[in-house]
């Protein structure tokens, strides 16, 4: 929500005495008008400009681990599958927007956040329930938490090409032109990347302590996107085309022959646009629209595999998506938002007794936002129907329809503010829980969530500093959690709905600016504490224990420090022990400190910067038996003119 102070200054009649002149003088100044943004609402971490291009990173997996309440499971090396966990709400509770328009894949709910680049972004938010504007589509308020990428709108014309060298023989090249004219700013932005990926790691059991390398983490991708944008339209277009070797995990012993042998081929292209208007006597309208298309290939049917399922599955998805809302600001103090979104998905795959699965998705919302002597309050009811069409003995799941509250409210005198809000949501389960071969339940119910928060909020701000903190207090349930378990013998699974879970946190954030002169010094800390307990089975003997991969403690620092043109950025992200099996409680994840560095110089038309991932080389583990690369170097040459 926006405020916007009008100061209208007037100097006139003004009368001036001198010894031997006497003068009559008038000074008038013009209308000053003074624009400021309200601190939102929701609960929200950002991270924009410089500080964002500042990090040690190379996709957004990277940027966002440093959030408070945020997990990323990475199962190694650049061509490693990136998902983002938040409040161990589940990867598929999390939506992940692009300018405002959701990135979907119906087959597994799941976005691989590797396959996104930081290079073109203005800024990256999390957000826990959602953002709260006044005109807003009904998806955003379908996700227990929110990724928001805002892509950059140039000011300028220009041409950069980026060439970079690291280790694990990875080889980069980017080019990337902006334009911006006669209204109309955008950009268009290629990328191509190579990695074999094999590193060296240490690998310690009861069996062996030895040194491998890591095979079959090889990686090539093209990727390139553009965009273009006028008043309140944009429009964007992405396309991602790899090749990646998927490394299974280190069984037992490196000295064993065993040998896993995975590729993968991926092509994804998106179209999307957006239009906004305002109009006069508070309406506003927001209309969304795009296309998507993805193709991926998954084989392991190599003669090298002794002891895995070979496969050659190829998967086709489709999706159309159109929304539009509207708002109505009848008064300063209240705002009304209402709004309709309809989306089609099909996926067709050559599995056996699989027929191509078609989705129509429907979501209407209204909302309602008002504030009044610095109290806010904003409600919301989503309505979500779901239908399945499939042409199968078994059928098509029944069709679903659900209503979800939420509601948030706040007070705000001053740089303070305390907010709290209460929201039920739900996940549908996705095409492979319901279809999949020997695996799908056509019989699943949705997984429900519910999230109560309590937050602090303080700001101060004056042009030499400025700083912040906030902090919130936490708690989710999870009924009817989706799960793959063993039914009928070991080798055969079934999708199901068993368990509860709950889960109490704390997340706190602060941050602070200081620039005297010529230096820039930015400091920025992020904590998390949180008990997720499994409540499923009061008699079973997991019950009341630690959700696998969910840490007690986290925290993340971050540091900057410029002077002209130069700036050294120190991180250092700290993951405590996670439980990874309730068959044994005694085997967990080792904690872990993650310390980058990153040095960047500016001289006239270039830029050269220095990375260093996992300066103290500890090989951490997201996932057990997948190590992580270590200690690796990033050397990059920006040309720009």
């Amino acid at each position: 929500m926006r405020s916007f102070l009008f100061i209208t200054a007037v100097v006139a009649g003004s009368m001036t005495l001198q010894a031997k002149q006497h003068a009559d003088s008038t000074q008038s100044l013009s209308e000053l008008v003074v624009t400021a943004s309200r601190r939102p609402l929701a609960t929200a971490q950002t991270l924009e400009g410089p500080q964002l291009q500042a990090l040690s990173s190379t996709s957004i997996a990277d940027a966002l681990k440093y959030f408070a309440g945020v997990q990323i499971k990475d199962y190694g090396g650049l061509g490693g599958l990136k998902t983002i966990n938040v409040r161990s709400l589940g990867a598929q509770h999390v939506g992940v927007y692009i300018d405002g328009i959701r990135i979907t894949n119906a087959q597994n709910g799941t976005v691989d956040l590797g396959k996104f680049s930081l290079s073109t972004l203005e800024s990256v938010s999390l957000y826990n329930a959602n953002k709260l504007d006044r005109c807003q589509s009904p998806s955003e308020f379908a996700s227990g938490a929110t990724v928001y990428l805002r892509t950059r709108r140039p000011d300028t014309d220009s041409l950069s090409v980026l060439g970079s060298i690291g280790s694990f023989h990875t080889y980069k090249g980017k080019l990337n032109a902006q334009f911006n004219h006669r209204g109309w700013s955008g950009f268009i932005d290629g990328e191509y990347l190579n990695s074999k990926g094999d590193y060296k790691f240490r690998y310690k059991s009861q069996y062996e302590d030895t040194i491998g390398r890591r095979k079959n983490s090889d990686i090539e991708y093209y990727r390139i996107e553009g965009a273009a944008f006028h008043k309140g339209f944009s429009t964007h277009l992405y396309c991602y085309v790899s090749e990646r070797g998927v490394p299974g995990g280190i069984v037992r012993r490196l000295s064993d022959k065993y040998i896993n042998v995975g590729r993968e081929w991926d092509v994804d292209w998106f179209g999307q646009a957006s239009w906004t208007h305002r109009f006069a006597h508070g309406h506003q309208v927001l209309f969304n629209a795009k296309y998507t298309q993805e193709y991926l290939r998954y084989c392991t049917d190599y003669p090298e595999n002794q002891n895995t399922a070979r496969v050659n599955n190829h998967y086709h998805q489709k999706d159309i998506y159109a929304s539009a809302s509207y708002s109505y600001t009848p008064f300063d103090w209240l705002s009304v938002n209402a709004g309709y979104d309809l989306r089609q998905s099909w996926l067709k795959a050559d599995l056996r007794n699989f027929r191509t699965v078609r989705r129509l998705d429907q979501k209407a919302v209204l909302a309602i936002q008002a504030e009044q002597w610095g109290v806010r309050l904003a409600a919301s009811m989503l309505y979500q129907h779901y239908r399945d069409h499939t042409r199968t003995h078994a059928g098509a799941a029944d069709p679903l329809s659900r209503f979800t509250p939420s509601v948030t409210l706040g007070y705000s005198i001053k740089g303070f503010s305390v907010r709290a809000w209460y929201k039920k949501i739900f996940r549908v389960p996705t095409l492979n829980d319901l279809y999949y071969t020997q695996v799908g339940n056509r019989n699943l119910k949705p997984e429900y969530t519910r999230q109560w928060d309590l937050g602090l909020e303080y700001h101060y701000d004056t042009p030499l500093w400025s700083a912040s903190a906030q902090v919130d207090g936490y708690i989710n349930r999870i009924d009817n959690r989706i799960v793959c378990l063993p039914l009928k013998g070991t080798y055969s699974w079934s999708m199901m709905n068993y368990g509860k879970t709950h889960c109490r946190g704390l997340n706190a954030n602060v941050s602070g600016r200081f620039t005297p002169h010529e230096w820039t010094f930015s400091l920025t800390g992020s904590l998390t504490w949180q008990k997720d307990l499994n409540k499923t089975n009061p008699e079973s003997q997991s019950y009341n224990k630690p959700i696998c991969y969910s840490p007690t403690l986290s925290y993340g620092i971050t540091g900057i420090v410029g002077w002209r043109w130069i700036s050294l950025t120190v991180s250092d992200l700290h993951v405590g022990e996670r439980m990874w099996s309730y068959a044994d409680p005694e085997d967990v994840l080792k904690p872990y400190n993650n310390i980058d560095l990153k040095l960047t110089g500016r001289w006239k038309m270039l830029m050269a910067s220095l990375e260093i991932n996992d300066l103290l080389d500890e090989q951490y583990e997201h996932v057990p038996r997948y190590p992580m690369p270590g200690r690796s170097f990033t050397f990059s040459l920006t040309v720009s003119i």
